[in-house]
């Protein structure tokens, strides 16, 4: 794939060619994530707002490498942790149940202190 591009933003056409490259640009920043709680979780989208005024949709399943540690497959049960936990979106608290919703959180986490290019 020797054209291949991470992501390409919708309103600017402004194209990243890889997930670094994303995560480093000071005009990208996380704002959220869009749950698939009807599919797995990892078909669910982060939010990214851009400088030039667009949200970007990225799916979860592109940042699959960040972490440093099992990946679950499946969610807790109703009755094992609150479900309101898991739809806080500020993703700031690390939750210790081993399931998707937290690794989805992990990720947030890595993105949110991801250093900026010419940023101090």
């Amino acid at each position: 794939m020797a054209n291949s591009t991470f992501k390409n933003c919708t309103a600017c056409g402004k194209k990243w060619i890889t997930q670094a490259i994303f995560l480093f640009d000071p005009a990208i920043s996380l704002v959220g994530y869009q749950d698939s709680f009807e599919a797995v979780l990892e078909a669910g989208y982060l939010l990214f707002n851009h400088s030039c005024g667009t949200t970007l949709a990225v799916p979860v399943n592109k940042f699959q490498d960040l972490p440093k540690r099992p990946v679950y497959l499946e969610n807790m049960k109703d009755e094992e942790i609150s479900p309101e936990y898991c739809l806080n979106e500020d993703g700031e608290q690390d939750c210790r149940a081993g399931c998707e919703c937290a690794h989805v959180k992990k990720i947030m986490k890595i993105i949110k202190l991801w250093p900026k290019k010419g940023c101090k």
